[in-house]
């Protein structure tokens, strides 16, 4: 699938069929999510893959709007010893929201649905998760993404609003 397609294709998936994403496809998806950018090349991303059936139940219960049953989810996390330092720390939300997109983009040029849930900024499912994943002090999850065959077929939309630019000349 083209990139435009998938842009105007990419929907948020809640309904998924219980057969489990290929292991390559997973792997392409991690590729796509590091191809991201970041800024001043610090990647402070990291990855939780899970395919474990308890913890994706945990998972669908650990954040508002989280009640997804799919195959596969990928916890997007900032590394805080990789971000950048002081006042510029929060970029890593940035760059781990592009690599959020990039996965998704990804999810649906490889005809698969899937799903941002946000984590943070919400304290309490911030803390559910790292408790979930074991996750040491330094990561901090900003989504997950529930991934999976969609059992949904949304229509393709552009969303553009000629009202939202504003050209500078």
């Amino acid at each position: 699938m083209e990139l435009k397609e998938a842009m105007f294709k990419r929907r948020s998936i809640r309904k998924f069929d219980s057969k489990k994403v290929k292991e390559e496809d997973i792997d392409l998806l991690l590729h796509y999510a590091m191809a991201g950018p970041s800024a001043c090349n610090r990647r402070p991303w990291e990855f939780f893959v899970v395919t474990n059936q308890e913890v994706l139940e945990k998972l669908r219960r650990s954040a508002r709007f989280s009640n997804i049953i799919a195959p596969l989810a990928i916890v997007v996390c900032g590394n805080m010893k990789k971000a950048l330092p002081l006042h510029l720390q929060d970029y890593w939300i940035q760059d781990c929201s592009a690599a959020m997109e990039n996965i998704l983009l990804g999810a649906t040029s490889l005809n698969l649905g899937a799903c941002w849930v946000g984590v943070l900024p919400q304290k309490r499912p911030v803390e559910r998760v790292k408790t979930i994943l074991s996750m040491e002090n330094h990561i901090v999850p900003l989504g997950i993404a529930f991934i999976g065959y969609p059992l949904e077929n949304p229509e393709a939309r552009d969303q553009y609003d000629i009202a939202k630019v504003h050209i500078i000349k």
